[in-house]
């Protein structure tokens, strides 16, 4: 079965292509990457969407999301294309299944998915260690475990999260971390593992600088607006919110995004709170265009301990003024740089949010927050990674390669 509805928000998501040319590396990788993945592709736009939407300039790009279960007496797999060379696919599975019973048809899957195709011609790419209970058999070109966040530190992780990731330590050829924090805790896990944190879409978010081109849902509220957008869930500091909303009435507290994972109930409710939703990764800059400051209201808790949060270059690029919570990855380097404002409470954030309200000139700030970011792209991240990967490649060929040919190629010499 094939489904292919077009995404609405490909044709400005993907404002700038991969070029790799002159390099060579692109000649140097499997064709074909498949993802596995924990997050589904149309919830939230982030790093996965990012990295692998610039891969599919050089690569088929398959990204397979866990399964949906509901009516079937036949596992299926469907393939929805957003992209000339990046898929969609979604395992759908019968309801009732037993956990082994849902990886046993998973690994069926895989199997058929792989008919007429060659394992050696493919970049395996994870996002969990969860999917090497249906994948851990099968041995392609390049294992590479981009390990965005700790998912064992998040609510309702699997118990099994922990030892599986070991075993894709092993397993894998190389290893990326979403921040230096993360980089820090799992260096000594693996002989080759390089941070990269969030990088920006540069064109996209610097959209929010030049004009003022609010939605109508935002556009209708006034007075100051204190924005956050991103997913709303155990890692967002409820109280702090409530306590900013209180402390200045007069200011407007903007949240854009799901919630998940929290009971929507404890969301600190007033008539200077605003729950705009969930909007698109295009809509995004229009939104910002109307914010006079940006927030990062994280906990600080096991979950946001590794946190590299994208958004904190995403709001910059954008022009706006960010005020975070001490998480990791942004006070080193951006509070460091005094590029954004560090607050510990709700008073510190609400000094630090007025200190940026009442400056009316932003130029010097601005012009250290350009040079700070000129070299701050999804572009070079995936540039960069390519390079990281190909020597790998190159690497896992040499050490492969059969006795008997090296000492045939040593003879030639």
């Amino acid at each position: 079965m094939i489904d292919t509805p077009i995404s609405n928000d490909f044709s400005t998501n993907h404002l700038h292509r991969l070029d790799l040319s002159g390099s060579g590396e692109q000649d140097s990788l499997p064709k074909n990457l498949l993802c596995f993945s924990h997050l589904r592709w149309d919830f939230v736009y982030q790093r996965p969407q990012h990295l692998l939407t610039r891969f599919s300039d050089i690569a088929a790009v398959y990204f397979l999301e866990e399964p949906i279960f509901g009516k079937t007496d036949v596992p299926y797999l469907t393939f929805s294309q957003r992209l000339p060379d990046l898929w969609v696919c979604v395992p759908h599975l019968a309801d009732g299944l037993t956990k082994d019973e849902v990886n046993a048809q998973l690994r069926e899957l895989i199997r058929v998915f792989f008919v007429n195709k060659k394992l050696d011609e493919f970049i395996f790419w994870y996002y969990t260690p969860m999917a090497l209970e249906f994948s851990s058999h099968l041995s392609p070109g390049l294992t590479v475990y981009d390990c965005m966040d700790e998912l064992s530190a998040f609510k309702f992780a699997p118990e099994k999260l922990k030892s599986l990731e070991k075993n894709l330590l092993n397993k894998a050829d190389i290893v990326f971390t979403g921040g230096h924090s993360l980089f820090e805790s799992k260096k000594n896990l693996h002989p080759n593992i390089h941070p990269f944190p969030s990088s920006i879409d540069k064109k996209h978010f610097g959209q929010a600088r030049k004009q003022n081109c609010e939605s109508a849902d935002q556009a209708c509220i006034k007075g100051p607006k204190i924005g956050f957008y991103g997913v709303i869930d155990e890692r967002f500091d409820i109280e702090l919110i409530r306590e900013i909303a209180t402390q200045r009435p007069d200011w407007n507290i903007v949240l854009i995004g799901p919630v998940v994972k929290i009971d929507p109930k404890t969301l600190p409710q007033g008539s200077n709170i605003h729950y705009l939703g969930s909007k698109s990764y295009a809509q995004l800059p229009a939104y910002l265009s109307g914010w006079d400051v940006a927030m990062v209201p994280f906990l600080l808790n096991e979950s946001t301990r590794f946190i590299s949060p994208t958004k904190t270059p995403e709001y910059l690029c954008a022009g706006k003024p960010v005020v975070s919570t001490a998480i990791r990855d942004v006070v080193y380097p951006y509070g460091k740089s005094k590029l954004v404002s560090i607050g510990k409470n709700g008073s510190e954030f609400v000094k630090a949010i007025a200190y940026w309200l009442q400056m009316n000139d932003k130029k010097d700030w601005l012009g250290s927050v350009d040079k700070f970011l000129l070299t701050n792209s999804w572009d070079l991240t995936c540039a960069d990674m390519t390079d990281y990967m190909s020597s790998a490649y190159r690497n896992r060929k040499v050490v492969a390669m059969p006795k008997h040919k090296v000492s045939k190629l040593q003879s030639e010499q």
